[in-house]
């Protein structure tokens, strides 16, 4: 099931927001940070030039965030190396999606930016 209408637009304001301050614009051209919407689902990820066509991106994931509809929680995930996703055990659900995104901003693990 998809998010509500209100909910997808204030998803799109945040990580849209999050993304353009996340990277410097004189380096736009080497490295992005961007989001994709699916259901209940939002990954956050950075994009690179691939190293021999400089005209394709390649795409790592950083983040996943999932709403249980149960619960009306939202779930915080990552990548390990392989690119399988699990649960952030530290903070790993909120109600407010913001919260969850501060906290891979602030990644004090060092788990989501390295």
């Amino acid at each position: 099931m998809a998010l509500s209408e209100f909910e997808t637009q204030r998803v799109k304001r945040l990580f849209s927001g999050y993304c353009e301050t996340k990277v410097p614009h004189h380096v736009s051209d080497r490295f992005r940070v961007e989001f994709e919407i699916r259901g209940q689902d939002i990954k956050l990820f950075e994009s690179r030039p691939h190293w021999q066509d400089k005209s394709k991106w390649m795409a790592h994931k950083i983040a996943r965030f999932t709403k249980e509809k149960e619960s009306n929680l939202w779930r915080l995930y990552y990548a390990d190396r392989n690119g399988r996703w699990h649960i952030f055990e530290p903070f790993p659900s909120e109600t407010d999606i913001e919260k969850l995104l501060d906290e891979v901003e602030r990644d004090s693990s060092g788990i989501f930016w390295g």
